[in-house]
């Protein structure tokens, strides 16, 4: 992955510049900081699983589908995640590198999209 740019210091950029778009998003601000109080760790947390994604260090150890599933997640929410997403990653890796990224960001989303609105379905008797 250092051939496209990525690397650990590069995730690190990525996750702290991401997310404090975040944290400032008109939208999505105030969905994540009713959940999260102390920014450091969940940072942290996304390093490792993005630092597993992309660098197959297999950091990351968690179930993050059940608590997107109670921060009431809809598609306007996933989209604005994802131009967020795109953005920083055009910012901060060359266009091989971004790209990358950007698919793994849009499968993620896809995947928790798909989660979310299984689970949270009325399911018939």
């Amino acid at each position: 992955m250092a051939a496209v740019g990525i690397d650990e210091a590069g995730i690190e950029r990525l996750v702290r510049r991401f997310y404090g778009k975040i944290m400032t998003d008109d939208l999505l601000g105030p969905i994540f900081g009713r959940i999260i109080t102390d920014w450091e760790p969940h940072l942290r947390k996304m390093m490792d699983f993005w630092s597993s994604i992309a660098l197959l260090t297999q950091r990351y150890d968690g179930r993050p589908m059940p608590v997107h599933i109670q921060l009431g997640l809809e598609p306007p929410h996933f989209e604005r995640w994802l131009s967020l997403f795109r953005e920083t990653a055009h910012e901060l890796f060359p266009a091989d590198g971004a790209e990358f990224l950007i698919g793994k960001a849009e499968n993620i989303a896809r995947s928790f999209q798909m989660g979310i609105q299984f689970f949270t379905v009325p399911k018939k008797p």
